[in-house]
């Protein structure tokens, strides 16, 4: 399954990477992307209106992605009479699992906020919730800017818009490695043995916080070693029912995961720690390895960090199957807009739309906020960090890329392997027992069509 519009995306982040140079793909100066001056009608009232804006930039890591999302807001409600925006700051996962879901169910959903694409997108799309902004993307002129808006696209209408992208891998600290006598693994076998190693110098392999409501980060790890061994097919058909959690690819899976817990090479308090502990656990030296997406790379290099000029990436290693080489990335992460608006909001959203979405901002989001931009063209970028273009690299060399799991099945289901792996972590739960309960899973959810 490859995704050529990814790999175009990193061609263009490693050209940009060295930030003077300016031999990239680039797009007319006079596009309306580049810039914010693309007019919008304004509304003839001027009677005070408010707004919420629900966002997911809650942490201190996150710090400057909401300072860029506070200065288009402050410049929206400038350009729209009698606009005042609510910032309303949600973790991600209470976002997405409880308010949001809530919310759609009964029709209150907020103006603006944080969608993820794939399954989330369609249900709320196909429940009338979500609001078509192909119009309002050709009225702003950003209607081909985007790398791949696939996830966010139902029907051929598209629902949501990402604001920067992904890709998942092995953050690894330099020096433990160096003093371990560890090379960077290539092979599944090549990371057994880095692991025991750095065991054996009473280092942690594998920094991890999977506890209380952070399941999903558990599941980074068993996602990628999935589809390492089974290939990206092999989550795609979960919800047609053309493939099963009882394949020998997801046992498999379970099993090595299992392993690394009775080896003791994952964290023996993974269950203890919140995901952000389970990222300091890394970022303060105590750790060799951190599983993570890139958008780590802000804590990882933070003030706070003692690794944050010993830090390399490296993708997940080859296991010998079917998905050797590719790479879990992609734009799931963005805003959706409630298809309940008046007048003077649907022009305050294509407002915000048009201040957002602009290769000035997309620059800093590569630059500032050392996240993977979501649309082409950015020729010159200022400040992007050495980790990020690693990162960058390492995508580029990947043959393809597949999105997280959670894209294409229902949110039930995501939510019990959550509560699974937690299980497996804590070795309350046999491999072969947990293939056959996320099974009954999917197979209750495709019943039900949700």
């Amino acid at each position: 399954m490859k995704k050529q519009s990814l790999l175009l995306a990193i061609t263009t982040l490693v050209a940009l990477a060295g930030c003077s140079e300016k031999n990239a793909e680039t797009t007319e100066k006079t596009s309306p992307a580049a810039s914010s001056t693309t007019e919008v009608s304004k509304p003839a009232s001027s009677d005070p209106f408010k707004m919420v804006l629900r966002h997911i930039h809650i942490r201190e890591t996150a710090l400057p992605t909401l300072k860029l999302l506070e200065e288009v807001v402050q410049k929206t409600e400038e350009e729209v009479p009698g606009l005042k925006f609510t910032l309303d700051g949600v973790e991600d996962t209470v976002n997405r699992n409880v308010k949001l879901k809530a919310e759609m169910a009964s029709g209150t959903q907020p103006p603006i906020f944080s969608l993820f694409g794939g399954a989330d997108t369609q249900n709320y799309s196909k429940a009338g919730r979500l609001l078509a902004l192909n119009d309002i993307m050709a009225e702003v002129g950003i209607q081909d800017s985007f790398f791949d808006l696939r996830e966010f696209t139902v029907d051929g209408k598209i629902y949501g818009l990402p604001e920067s992208g992904y890709i998942e891998g092995f953050f690894y600290n330099k020096k433990l490695f160096a003093d371990a006598g560890v090379e960077v693994p290539t092979t599944w076998d090549d990371l057994l043995v880095a692991m025991e190693k750095l065991k054996a110098k009473g280092i942690t392999p594998l920094a991890m916080g999977a506890g209380g409501g952070d399941g999903w980060v558990a599941n980074m790890l068993v996602n990628n070693l999935m589809i390492a061994l089974g290939g990206p097919s092999l989550q795609e058909g979960f919800a047609s029912g053309a493939t099963k959690w009882t394949d020998p690819a997801v046992v498999e899976t379970f099993k090595r995961v299992a392993d690394l817990v009775d080896k003791k090479y994952i964290d023996p308090n993974v269950l203890g720690l919140a995901f952000a502990e389970g990222q300091a656990t890394f970022y303060t030296g105590k750790a060799a390895m951190l599983f993570d997406g890139s958008w780590a790379v802000n804590a990882i290099i933070g003030d706070t960090s003692v690794v944050k000029d010993s830090t390399g990436f490296f993708r997940f290693p080859d296991v010998g199957g079917a998905g050797d080489g590719y790479i879990n990335g992609g734009w799931s992460n963005g805003y959706g807009f409630s298809a309940d608006l008046k007048d003077n909001e649907l022009q305050a959203v294509k407002a915000f739309i048009k201040n957002f979405y602009t290769l000035d901002n997309q620059a800093r989001i590569l630059g500032e906020t050392n996240q993977i931009p979501a649309m082409k063209g950015i020729t010159e970028v200022k400040g992007a960090s050495e980790l990020i273009t690693m990162i960058g690299k390492q995508q580029g060399s990947a043959k393809g890329a597949y999105p997280a799991f959670d894209a294409f099945v229902q949110t039930s289901v995501k939510v019990e392997l959550e509560t699974i792996v937690q299980e497996l972590l804590g070795g309350k739960i046999k491999p072969e027992a947990a293939a056959e309960r996320m099974q009954k899973a999917q197979e209750s959810a495709n019943a039900e069509g949700k």
